[in-house]
C-alpha cells in the first residue's frame, strides 16, 4: 500500500494530468478541430469499407437529389436526371411510387425539390475524383469513368466531411473573438459533438447540413469581423456568402437580416441629416441583396430550366405553413424537438443574456436570425423534418449557439471544472443517443426503440449497449 506523501504525490500527478488534458483543447483549438475532422474522415472512410450497403450506395435520401446535380452536369453536361434516378435507385420498371421519375414537367425535366449549392460545395472533391480515376485508367485500372461507382459517391461525403469541420472553426472563431480562445472552443466542441450537427459531420455528412455549417459560419464569421466597416464593398461581399448559404439551403436567405441590422444600425449612429443617412442605408440593403441574387443565380437558372421558372416552391404551395406553425412542438416535442433532442441548445439559448450584456449588436443578429429559423422550421409541413438525427434543419444555426454557449462559459471563466463538466456530459449523452438511433436503423427494434417518449428518449440510451454487448457475447 502507498504511504500518505505517495498518495499525495499520486493525487497531485493525476490533477495535473487531468489539468493538461483539458488545457489540451484551450492551447491548440485549431489543432483539436482538425484532429476531430480528420477522426471524422477516417470513421467515415472505414464504415465505407467495413459496413458497404447491400447496393452498394453512399449517398441516399436527400443526398441522392443533390448528387444528380453534380453527376448530370458533370458528366452528361445537362439536367436531364432520369438516367441519373433510376441507375442510383437500381430501377428497371416504372412503380407507383417512382412515377414522377418517369413522368417529365411541362419542360420535359425531371423534377428535384432540392437546392443545388451542395452540389458545388462538393465539385472540387468530385473533379479531382473524376481526375484521378481517368489517370487510373490511362495506367490501365479498369474502373468505370462514369459519375456514379463509390469513389465518385465517397467524395461528396468526405466533401460534407470538410464542409463541417471548417464551418466548426469559422463557429470557433467567431465565439473566440468575442469571449476568447477558452469560451470559443469549449462552446464549439459541446455544439458540435454534443448536437445534431455530430450526425451530420458524420454518419450523414452527404445531407446539406454539413455544408450549411460551412456556408453559415462564413458568413456570420465576416459579419462579425467586419461589422466595424461601412463600405460597399464589405455588403458586397456578405451578401455574396449570404448568396452561397442561400443555396446550400433556401432558408438561409434570411441571413440578410444581418446586413440590414448593420445598416440600420450605421444610420442610426451616423452623423448628419436623416434623408442621407436612410439613402446610405438603403444602398448598403440593396447591394448586398444584389450580391446575394448573383451568386444565388445558378439555383434561379436551374429552377428555370427545370420548372420554367427562375422562383418557387419546388415542393408545392402545401410545403409551407406560415398559418399554422407548430412553434413549440419543433422545440418541446419528443418527436425531434430541438431541446429533447439536444438540450445542450438549451443552455446556448440561456447564453443569449450575456451575450446582450457584451455585445447588443451581436446579440441582436442572433436572436433576429434564431428567431426566424424557430418560426421557419415550425412553418414546415413536416416540421420534424422526415427521418432525422433530431431537429436537423437547426444545425445550420451552429455558430449561433455556439456564440450563445461561449457567452455562457464566459461567466464561468474561473470554473473550468464545470466548464469541462458540461461539454463531457452533453457529448457522452449525446453519443450514447447516436448509439442508439443507429441500432434502431440497423435492425435492432428489439432492444433498441425509437428515441421518442420518456423511456426512449431519456432512458433507452444507457441501456441500449448492455443490451448490444449482451446480444453480442451471447452468440
Amino acid at each position: 500500500m502507498f504511504n500518505r506523501l505517495e498518495q499525495n504525490a499520486i493525487v497531485r500527478r493525476s490533477k495535473d494530468l487531468i489539468g493538461r488534458l483539458c488545457e489540451a483543447p484551450e492551447r491548440h483549438p485549431g489543432r483539436t478541430i482538425v484532429v476531430i475532422g480528420l477522426v471524422f474522415a477516417l470513421a467515415y472512410g472505414a464504415s465505407l469499407v467495413l459496413f458497404p450497403k447491400a447496393d452498394g450506395r453512399i449517398v441516399v435520401g436527400d443526398a441522392v437529389h443533390y448528387y444528380v446535380y453534380l453527376r448530370s452536369v458533370v458528366f452528361d453536361g445537362d439536367l436531364q436526371f432520369h438516367n441519373e434516378y433510376v441507375r442510383l435507385y437500381g430501377l428497371t420498371e416504372r412503380g407507383p411510387g417512382v412515377a414522377w421519375m418517369y413522368d417529365p414537367l411541362p419542360t420535359g425535366y425531371i423534377r428535384n425539390v432540392m437546392p443545388v449549392g451542395p452540389a458545388i460545395a462538393w465539385a472540387p472533391l468530385y473533379l479531382v475524383a473524376s481526375g484521378a480515376v481517368a489517370l487510373l485508367r490511362w495506367c490501365g485500372v479498369d474502373y468505370p469513368l462514369d459519375g456514379f461507382g463509390r469513389v465518385f459517391q465517397a467524395s461528396a461525403g468526405f466533401s460534407g466531411i470538410v464542409a463541417a469541420t471548417m464551418g466548426a472553426w469559422f463557429a470557433f472563431q467567431a465565439a473566440a473573438a468575442l469571449f476568447g480562445a477558452r469560451s470559443g472552443i469549449w462552446a464549439t466542441l459541446a455544439i458540435w459533438l454534443g448536437s445534431s450537427a455530430l450526425y451530420y459531420s458524420l454518419v450523414s455528412p452527404t445531407y446539406s447540413h454539413a455544408s450549411s455549417m460551412f456556408a453559415n459560419g462564413a458568413v456570420v464569421l465576416m459579419w462579425m469581423l467586419t461589422r466595424d466597416k461601412r463600405n460597399v464593398g464589405r455588403y458586397a461581399k456578405l451578401g455574396a456568402l449570404i448568396g452561397f448559404a442561400a443555396m446550400v439551403r433556401w432558408q438561409e436567405a434570411t441571413l440578410l437580416a444581418l446586413p440590414m441590422i448593420d445598416a440600420l444600425s450605421a444610420a442610426w449612429r451616423e452623423p448628419g441629416m436623416a434623408g442621407p443617412r436612410i439613402r446610405r442605408a438603403t444602398t448598403r440593403v440593396i447591394v448586398a441583396a444584389l450580391a446575394a441574387l448573383v451568386v444565388f443565380s445558378p439555383q434561379m437558372i436551374a429552377w428555370k430550366i427545370l420548372y420554367g421558372q427562375a422562383f418557387l416552391v419546388p415542393q408545392g404551395g402545401q410545403f409551407m405553413r406560415w398559418h399554422d406553425a407548430a412553434l413549440m412542438a419543433v422545440l418541446f416535442s419528443g418527436w425531434h424537438g430541438l431541446f429533447t433532442w439536444t438540450p445542450v441548445v438549451a443552455l446556448a439559448i440561456v447564453g443569449l443574456v450575456p451575450l446582450w450584456k457584451r455585445d447588443p449588436h451581436v446579440a441582436t443578429g442572433v436572436i433576429v436570425l434564431l428567431a426566424v429559423a424557430w418560426y421557419t422550421n415550425a412553418a414546415v409541413a413536416d416540421w420534424w423534418a422526415g427521418e432525422a438525427f433530431g431537429s436537423r434543419r437547426f444545425v445550420s444555426a451552429t455558430p449561433l449557439f455556439v456564440l450563445g454557449l461561449a457567452a455562457l462559459f464566459a461567466r464561468w471563466q474561473g470554473r473550468p471544472v464545470i466548464r469541462v463538466g458540461v461539454v463531457t456530459v452533453v457529448v457522452v449523452l449525446n453519443l450514447l443517443l447516436l448509439f442508439q438511433y443507429q441500432m434502431f436503423l440497423k435492425g435492432w427494434r428489439d432492444i433498441a426503440p425509437y428515441p421518442n417518449g420518456a423511456y426512449g428518449l431519456g432512458v433507452a440510451r444507457f441501456v441500449v449497449p448492455f443490451h448490444v454487448l449482451g446480444r453480442w457475447l451471447g452468440k
